[in-house]
């Protein structure tokens, strides 16, 4: 019989885990809008370029690999529509009809905008994300996201990113993903984008 209180914690802890690890897992559900949104050959400027153009610290974290503070970056509370694209090329990444409160004080998404918009590289700890075409370093992605979205958090640094309000997506040439934004609506009893 266990008796050592921290014994008994441990073991618990233990089945905690495993009971978590054993957890069904949700594919991402893909949406016809996005799979018909152009695409786009976007180009990295060269780091002169670049070292001119961003701030020091978005070029520290877009360049660098750099994790800006949580609660203390741009967009980690911005509830506005609008795409957030990629602060080195302008790729469209992340929409925020995927943009959900993390608790962690980065932007959190549940999936980019479109797949193949970003890369994942797995380190010892974490899976980091980068911009396919920038190369940019965005962040880290982690298994713990709302299930039902397909159980993945996108947590982003701010400075990776540019905010392109709804508003202003047509005049800056983001006007094929105005369909992203489109009013919700009921579909054979579902509810959808």
């Amino acid at each position: 019989m266990l008796r050592d209180p921290l014994v008994v914690a441990a073991v618990l802890t233990l089945l905690a885990v495993a009971v978590w690890a054993q957890r069904p897992r949700t594919a991402a559900v893909s949406l016809p809008e996005r799979d018909s949104l152009p695409v786009k050959t976007y180009a990295k400027p060269s780091t002169d370029v670049l070292q001119q153009t961003l701030t020091a610290t978005q070029f520290k974290v877009a360049c660098e690999a750099a994790t800006e503070p949580a609660f203390h970056n741009a967009y980690w509370n911005n509830h506005e529509a609008g795409l957030y694209v990629d602060v080195t090329t302008g790729e469209p990444l992340f929409s925020s009809t995927d943009k959900y409160d993390s608790g962690t004080g980065w932007p959190s998404f549940t999936r980019p905008v479109q797949k193949d918009v970003v890369v994942t590289k797995a380190d010892f700890l974490r899976t980091e994300v980068r911009s396919k075409s920038g190369d940019a370093h965005l962040g880290h992605v982690f298994d713990d996201g709302p299930a039902a979205q397909g159980g993945l958090r996108y947590c982003i640094n701010s400075a990776s990113l540019r905010f392109v309000p709804v508003e202003d997506l047509a005049t800056e040439g983001y006007g094929d993903y105005l369909k992203l934004f489109e009013p919700v609506r009921v579909s054979r009893g579902r509810i959808g984008w």
